[in-house]
């Protein structure tokens, strides 16, 4: 079974950064893309960005966060991390990872783990 942990959610500052973590356990991470999704209140979850399996050379960001996200991987760690910079208080949301065999995708329906979510809260 696999399980995926977020962590690294919290209070910051519009312009501030935040860097967030997923780690999975249960199986080896390298097989498995990772997709970042979030969910602001009263809103739908929508796409972050993904990172493809292994070296994760494959990489897609929303226009929303482009330049000023990035998502990493680190298969010894089993842990896939996204830094998020100059945010703004838009970007306040609940953050969840998921993690997918299949295809890239920045449709939520097919990932097949998901996390718990870490909030995240930009203040003016």
């Amino acid at each position: 079974q696999v399980q995926l942990v977020e962590s690294g959610g919290g209070l910051v500052q519009a312009g501030g950064s935040l860097r967030l973590s997923c780690t999975v356990s249960g199986r080896s991470l390298n097989e498995y893309g990772v997709g970042w999704f979030r969910q602001a209140p009263g809103k739908e979850r929508e796409f972050v960005t993904f990172i493809g399996s292994w070296g994760g050379f494959t990489k897609n960001y929303a226009d929303s966060v482009k330049g000023r996200f990035t998502i990493s991987r680190d298969n010894v760690k089993n842990t896939v991390y996204l830094q998020m910079n100059s945010l703004k208080p838009e970007d306040t949301a609940v953050y969840y990872c998921a993690a997918n065999l299949g295809p890239l995708t920045t449709n939520a329906t097919e990932y097949e783990y998901w996390g718990q979510g870490t909030q995240v809260i930009v203040s003016l």
